[in-house]
């Protein structure tokens, strides 16, 4: 009667094991769902694809072009803000596969491989749709950037200013290091780069700086100024600021910027962070733009997390244009008329006249200051004898018949009534009139200044005109006719006379 109560015990023991293997398979399968636990994969790890993503950001950065670096600086700031974003949220997992994660956090990857793919493609073939598809790709990584926040603790940086970092104004005037022997450098170093076969001469950079000589008429050249006259002009510091989330640490260190050699500690905002940046930290080519990175350390409790900023530094020298006029004017052509001769005669004791009247040739007028008389002949006889002294005739200008006209009067006039005589003249007249004449008038290759417009007058009875821009020595711009809108860091404009073309690099017109 004591084996009875064994079953019971048995199915309550079976029952419990049911119960813990349940609650196993459910807490396996939330933590498999949330990517908490995963079975070893064969592709790369979390790690390696951020690797990989920052390997192919810097390659694309090394490839960037002077139109790049301007005109795709906000597509390479997505790509490396929302790469260092998931850099930092999945540093404890570095070590897992990347085909594991769950679709919902594959998102913000698959955006950054596209916006990789969009730089690419608007590097290997650049124009106006392959930025405008590399902008909308950087959209679109910004909104990822955006829906990340918040979702954790980790730092992230949402947005940082400025994009361009200014020119030196303590190379304002382009000065140049004296040589050795105390002379001046040599002009090759001042001439701006050209390639022969396009007119106006501001062309895509030939390589080797060009041994022919410069464009005639060439005004400008970098002014040189020795040691003792250097600027004394400090360049004020580049302030930066950055916006995100958990940026600082509460009692903990300030986040730091690191540019080059400078190092600087955060003064510390709501959501900001700011920077004072000596303006030398940055570097700087004295024609062409360049990208600098800042490393922005941010340290929270025992982690530290880096994210890198990147800024298009603005060269010294902005860049040059030419301008080309064609000029429609006239030039005057001049002729000598000579008229046929005209013959007078009067029988004895009578003086006649003859008025003859001529129009100029079609297309030419009469120079009225430049016209004379001339008496051929005068001939006069008595009783058949000839004597020229028996001629009193003359040759002279009578009031035309019509404008424009030249007439004269011939007149056979005895001395004496028994005299017959007979005159011949003719008269020569200078013909002239307007020819057209189109002329090319070439500006050569100017400098621009940051400082300084540049004012290229508009000439007279000017048809047409064809401006090139040549800015930071790689982007090259043509434009007929028009004033030119959108171009980065340069404003062209005609003065309120149309009489003046102005242009003034200024950093601060930012594409």
């Amino acid at each position: 009667m004591t084996a009875g109560p064994k079953p019971t015990e048995d199915r309550k023991r079976l029952r419990t094991i049911g119960v813990v293997v349940l609650l196993l398979c459910v807490a396996a399968a939330l933590f498999v769902a949330f990517g908490r636990a995963e079975a070893p994969g064969t592709s790369a790890t979390i790690g390696e694809k951020l690797a990989i993503l920052k390997a192919e950001r810097a390659s694309l950065q090394a490839r960037a072009d002077g139109e790049a670096r301007i005109g795709l600086l906000q597509a390479f700031r997505a790509a490396s803000l929302l790469t260092d974003a998931l850099a930092a949220r999945y540093e404890p997992d570095a070590e897992r596969a990347f085909d594991r994660l769950h679709a919902g956090r594959l998102q913000p990857f698959a955006e950054i491989d596209r916006l990789n793919v969009a730089i690419k493609d608007a590097l290997d073939r650049p124009g106006d749709g392959a930025r405008r598809a590399a902008r909308r790709a950087a959209e679109q990584a910004t909104t990822q950037l955006e829906r990340i926040a918040g979702l954790d603790d980790a730092p992230l940086v949402l947005a940082y200013t400025p994009r361009f970092v200014p020119p030196r104004r303590a190379t304002g005037e382009l000065t140049l290091t004296p040589g050795a022997s105390g002379a001046a450098p040599p002009e090759v170093a001042l001439r701006l780069d050209m390639q022969p076969g396009v007119a106006g001469g501001v062309t895509a950079p030939s390589g080797a700086p060009s041994s022919a000589a410069p464009p005639s008429g060439m005004p400008t050249v970098p002014r040189y100024a020795p040691d003792f006259a250097a600027s004394g002009e400090d360049d004020p510091a580049v302030q930066i600021e950055v916006a995100g989330v958990f940026l600082s640490s509460g009692g903990g260190p300030p986040p730091v910027l690191a540019i080059g050699t400078w190092r600087g500690d955060a003064a510390v905002a709501p959501e900001r962070l700011r920077f004072s940046v000596p303006r030398s930290a940055f570097a700087n080519d004295a024609a062409r733009t360049t990208f600098a990175s800042g490393s922005l350390i941010v340290r929270r409790g025992s982690r530290t997390t880096t994210f890198q900023l990147l800024f298009t530094v603005l060269p010294d020298r902005p860049g040059s244009f030419a301008l080309d006029q064609r000029v429609h004017t006239t030039e005057l052509e001049s002729n000598t008329l000579v008229s046929p001769e005209i013959l007078s005669r009067a029988p004895p004791g009578e003086t006649r006249t003859v008025r003859r009247c001529f129009d100029p040739p079609q297309g030419w007028r009469f120079d009225k200051e430049r016209r004379r008389v001339v008496i051929v002949e005068r001939l006069g006889w008595i009783d058949d004898i000839a004597d020229p002294t028996m001629n009193a005739g003359l040759v002279e200008f009578v009031p035309e018949e019509d404008p424009g006209q030249i007439c004269i009067a011939v007149l056979a006039r005895p001395v004496t009534k028994a005299a017959r005589t007979a005159t011949i003249g003719r008269f020569e007249a200078t013909l002239v009139r307007d020819r057209p004449v189109d002329q090319v008038l070439k500006s050569g290759v100017r400098a621009l200044d940051w400082r300084e417009p540049a004012r290229m007058p508009i000439e007279p009875g000017m048809v047409e005109w064809k401006l090139y821009v040549r800015l930071f020595d790689e982007i090259v711009r043509e434009f007929d006719q028009a004033v030119p809108s959108g171009l980065p860091f340069l404003r062209v404009e005609l003065d309120a006379g149309g009489k003046l073309l102005i242009l003034q690099a200024d950093p601060t017109v930012e594409p």
